[in-house]
C-alpha cells in the first residue's frame, strides 16, 4: 500500500497515512485523513479500501491513488 492522496470515487481527496491492526480482530485497517472539513482522522477495513465497486454499470476502484503529498 502507498500512502498518499486518494480519490474517493464520488470524488473527495484523502491522506493514506498507515495501516493499523484492529485490537481485538487483528483485523488489517487503513488509517486516513480526510482533506476538506473538518480533517478528521478515520480508520476502514483494508479490503473495503482497496475494493472495486459499481457505479453506472462501470467497475472502479472504491480510492484511486492520486500522488505523493507535496509538502
Amino acid at each position: 500500500m502507498q500512502t498518499g492522496i486518494y480519490e474517493h470515487y464520488k470524488g473527495n481527496r484523502y491522506l493514506v497515512i498507515d495501516t493499523v491492526m484492529h485490537s481485538e480482530t487483528e483485523e488489517r485497517m487503513v488509517l486516513y485523513r480526510t482533506m476538506y472539513g473538518d480533517e478528521n482522522l478515520w480508520v476502514r477495513p483494508y479490503s473495503m479500501f482497496f475494493e472495486n465497486v459499481k457505479v453506472d454499470s462501470k467497475t472502479v476502484p472504491r480510492f484511486k491513488y492520486i500522488g505523493e503529498v507535496n509538502e
